[in-house]
């Protein structure tokens, strides 16, 4: 699976926002973790640097006493704080939080926010993220596709319903997307969901799927993935193929 740090091999043209000059967190090894208590205080402050190192604290900090004020902060006009508050309500997950969330992927134009939000919409693992997840893995540009991708598999912590509800886009992007990045996430995330299916129609949809990607796809990272999900699952075709194509030494 990709994760925030192949986002190399996507097309950067797409993905140039002011959040490019942002530093990392430090590493919580390196340095005490700030004190909530000043931090949810910042939360409040009329400028926007102290708001944006309130807001990337709690990226780091769990702390539900955050979570409102991060939910404000999501419509800020610095794109900084938008995707702080973001990752930071990923960190303190609520229900009140998902609403806001999709709301606010609908409308902001910054890819990097959005790309946030998707991640903090998996986190919540709530009914109502299943449908703008499986939008934004349709329309989105790729950063976002990449992470809408891996939020879809926390589904399978929310009902029956929901998975069998991830699982189509899921198998359209697995199979359409251009970016190999996105169709590996796919995979990963497809591997994550069947092992919480039964067998039933749904299922071998999905196990199809992962076949095909490990038999068809031009990508090797794919294929990998697509293996690794069906090794996962432990589905009886999907084994019985991967050992076929390793004896005939397809790979």
């Amino acid at each position: 699976m990709y994760d925030e740090d192949d986002l190399s091999l996507l097309d950067t043209q797409e993905l140039e926002s002011p959040l490019d000059k942002i530093e990392p967190l430090t590493a919580s090894s390196e340095v005490p973790k700030p004190d909530p208590e000043v931090m949810l205080a910042l939360l409040n402050n009329p400028q926007p640097q102290q708001r944006m190192l309130a807001a990337r604290a709690f990226c780091d900090l769990e702390d539900a006493r955050a979570t409102p004020h991060l939910i404000r902060l999501l419509t800020d006009t610095c794109p900084l704080i938008r995707v702080s508050a973001a990752y930071g309500i990923g960190r303190n997950p609520s229900s009140e939080a998902v609403s806001p969330l999709i709301a606010q992927l609908e409308r902001d134009w910054n890819g990097y926010v959005r790309k946030g939000i998707v991640w903090a919409l998996g986190n919540c693992r709530d009914r109502r993220s299943l449908a703008p997840l499986a939008d934004a893995l349709r329309t989105d540009i790729s950063a976002v596709r990449l992470w809408a991708a891996s939020a879809l598999a926390q589904m399978a912590q929310v009902s029956y319903e929901a998975i069998i509800g991830a699982i189509p886009p899921l198998i359209e992007a697995l199979v359409q997307d251009p970016v190999a990045a996105v169709r590996s996430n796919c995979a990963w995330a497809i591997g994550q969901l069947c092992r919480e299916l039964p067998s039933n129609v749904v299922y071998a949809t999905a196990i199809d799927a992962l076949i095909q990607a490990f038999a068809e796809d031009q990508d090797l990272g794919v294929r990998e993935d697509a293996k690794a999900s069906l090794l996962g699952v432990g589905d009886p075709r999907g084994l019985q193929l991967i050992e076929t194509l390793e004896q005939e030494g397809w790979f």
